[in-house]
């Protein structure tokens, strides 16, 4: 009996120092794509130039990397591959904010 709410104490413990990840920012996310011309190629839900949110996010879905992938993409301006076939180069971000970065991302993901 002792042992098992030392268990319990422990796994308690555990779930305190662990706290699970916090959602996106969705209106920051949002606001920061409109600012730097983001929504002129994407929406969340339909495709324009670029694919939509939820077709990125299905992309990447389940994949570790996904994160840093999507970093990479909208920081240092990769050639990208349209709907249509065509390349062009993707507009990075204007801001070197981790976080308002980050966030965008996550909130990408999360479609």
């Amino acid at each position: 009996m002792k042992s098992m709410h030392l268990l319990a104490a422990v796994s308690a413990a555990l779930l305190v120092s662990f706290p699970a990840a916090a959602a996106p920012d969705a209106d920051a996310a949002a606001k920061l794509a409109k600012e730097n011309g983001c929504t002129k190629c994407h929406a969340v839900d339909k495709s324009k130039k670029g694919p939509s949110y939820q077709k990125v996010a299905a992309k990447y879905k389940g994949k570790a990397d996904a994160q840093a992938k999507l970093v990479d993409v909208v920081t240092k301006s990769p050639k990208v591959k349209l709907d249509d076939g065509t390349e062009e180069e993707h507009k990075a971000l204007n801001t070197k904010d981790q976080a308002q970065i980050n966030n965008l991302v996550q909130w990408i993901l999360a479609q």
